[in-house]
């Protein structure tokens, strides 16, 4: 329902209802600006692109506010991250109105977070978070599409991983004191995380079968995704090694502090850092994650298929193992010239004619 009236004073007054029956209303001098007004509210409302005026005058520093308080649902560790993202966002955009925001609005605002220096992997986690405020903003109806796009994202940054040689993991687990070394057998021979390797407990490995399965992260949260609970078989020897801690101190976590006690990530990384000094080579920022880099090298090296090396290394798709180390597996140029070669014979005669 739409209808346009002119009031006693020459005023037009030009007025709708939406899809809930609510009535919208403006008043224009002229009623060629009233109608036009009409028609475009009439259209969004045709093709599903209205929005209440009032909705649509949010900024994006207040609808930020209110979605966050929406995402605090999620995992402590996933909030503070978005919080992080939205301080920089909001300092830069906030006072923008969500409608007002345009794609070459949002190109310039990436081009200016790498100006000012922020790492490509940063800008693109930025974009990222404020490509999520306008989707759900969308969602939410307060604005008929996002501004962001495939178009306004930076390339997502291309990792290369640093691989440490056997020797060099070999020399960071003898550098380390005892009841800390499982942190290297399992980054570098079970693929596990630090906030895992911290929480992993003795029920966690059944060292009879030889299969570790993590369940929780440090302190005691659940994993993040159902695939990093995938099992991961370990060899025998391993399994033994693995054992030592809980044999010593009768611990419930496979690594433990100097009195036999559960630890932090945090404290197993002090210590990680100072084995580190010791190890030639390393560079400076090796980090325990790097040692899953490691684990998946070997993988690929013993010929693993792309799903083996994803399942072990519990990545949630293929994608995120080509990715990372799609560089590793090494090229079949040979294997491919012969499959072709082969099949330019037919009954054993080439096919290249001989006056060719």
């Amino acid at each position: 329902m739409a209808s346009i009236k002119q009031r006693p004073d020459g005023v037009w007054r030009a007025r709708y209802r939406d899809e809930s029956g609510r009535e919208h209303a403006r008043h224009f001098s002229t009623k060629r600006e009233g109608q036009r007004w009409l028609d475009e509210q009439t259209a969004a409302l045709v093709s599903g692109m209205h929005v209440e005026s009032a909705r649509a005058r949010m900024t994006l520093g207040e609808w930020a506010s209110t979605w966050l308080q929406g995402y605090e649902r999620n995992r402590a560790s996933t909030v503070r991250q978005a919080k992080v993202h939205l301080r920089v966002i909001v300092a830069d955009l906030g006072n923008r109105p969500l409608k007002a925001v345009r794609p070459s609005e949002v190109n310039m605002w990436v081009a200016s977070l790498t100006a000012r220096g922020y790492a490509p992997s940063t800008t693109y986690a930025l974009h990222r978070r404020l490509s999520q405020l306008f989707t759900d903003a969308v969602h939410d109806g307060l604005i008929p599409r996002s501004p962001c796009s495939r178009r306004t994202s930076p390339p997502a940054p291309k990792q290369r991983p640093y691989v440490a040689t056997t020797a060099q993991v070999w020399q960071l687990h003898d550098a380390l004191p005892a009841h800390f070394r499982p942190v290297v057998l399992l980054g570098a021979f079970a693929g596990l995380r630090v906030a895992e390797i911290a929480a992993l407990r003795v029920e966690d490995v059944d060292f009879m079968r030889g299969i570790v399965t993590p369940a929780i992260q440090y302190p005691a949260e659940e994993l993040k995704t159902e695939a990093s609970k995938n099992p991961i078989p370990i060899p025998a020897e391993l399994a033994v090694m693995l054992n030592a801690n809980p044999v010593q101190w009768g611990s419930d976590t496979i690594v433990v502090g100097a009195f036999g006690r559960p630890v932090s990530p945090y404290t197993i990384e002090q210590a990680f850092v100072a084995a580190r000094e010791t190890v030639a080579g390393l560079p400076a920022g090796f980090r325990i994650h790097d040692l899953r880099h490691y684990f998946a090298s070997l993988l690929i090296a013993a010929g693993l298929d792309i799903k083996t090396v994803q399942a072990r290394l519990r990545h949630a798709s293929a994608k995120t193992t080509l990715d990372t180390y799609g560089h590793m597996w090494p090229d079949r140029d040979e294997s491919s010239r012969a499959a072709v070669a082969a099949a330019l014979v037919r009954s054993g005669q080439d096919l290249i004619p001989a006056n060719a």
